[in-house]
């Protein structure tokens, strides 16, 4: 959704693509899971019973929250940006390192809620202080970005721009 969004609302954008890393040991994991049923949503009988296998895989595996404080590492997003400026080709990268220890300081969660939940919480402060007030339904990307980025350090995220030198294709 958000890419369809973002393509719809950011003129002159012809390339959108969204991508995610995971752990070597994660994907083993997830294709085993997912190799003996238990990623299934449809529900399946057991013992005269209507179970659903991923329900009782989320009840029997350990509350992520209760993992977050000896969590360790950082967890990285960020967005390729390239163009044109001045008739020159660019690429640009805004990005933000989190790491577990300090979103667990400032909230006790990991740094995958941690940089979920805070951009969350500085959109719906523009959102509730006006800032970003617009009539009708609007999508994030359709406000001033600005006054989100200047909040979001203060939130516990900070944020770098670098360029980018590397092949995005």
């Amino acid at each position: 959704e958000e890419i369809e969004s973002l393509a719809k609302h950011i003129p002159g954008v012809q390339k959108i693509r969204f991508w995610m890393t995971f752990s070597k040991q994660y994907l083993t994991h997830l294709e085993v899971l997912q190799n003996v049923g238990m990623t299934r949503i449809e529900p399946i009988q057991y013992k005269g019973i209507d179970i659903v296998p991923l329900q009782f895989l989320k009840e029997v595996l350990p509350d992520p929250g209760s993992l977050a404080e000896n969590y360790t590492g950082k967890t990285s997003i960020g967005c390729v940006i390239s163009g044109t400026k001045e008739g020159k080709p660019l690429t640009k990268i805004i990005y933000n390192i989190c790491e577990h220890q300090h979103a667990y300081a400032d909230c006790q969660a990991q740094s995958v809620g941690y940089t979920t939940g805070v951009p969350a919480s500085v959109a719906a402060e523009l959102l509730c202080n006006g800032t970003w007030l617009k009539p009708g339904v609007i999508n994030i990307e359709q406000c001033d970005p600005i006054p989100f980025l200047e909040k979001l350090p203060k939130a516990g995220l900070n944020w770098n721009v670098a360029d980018y030198e590397h092949s995005i294709d």
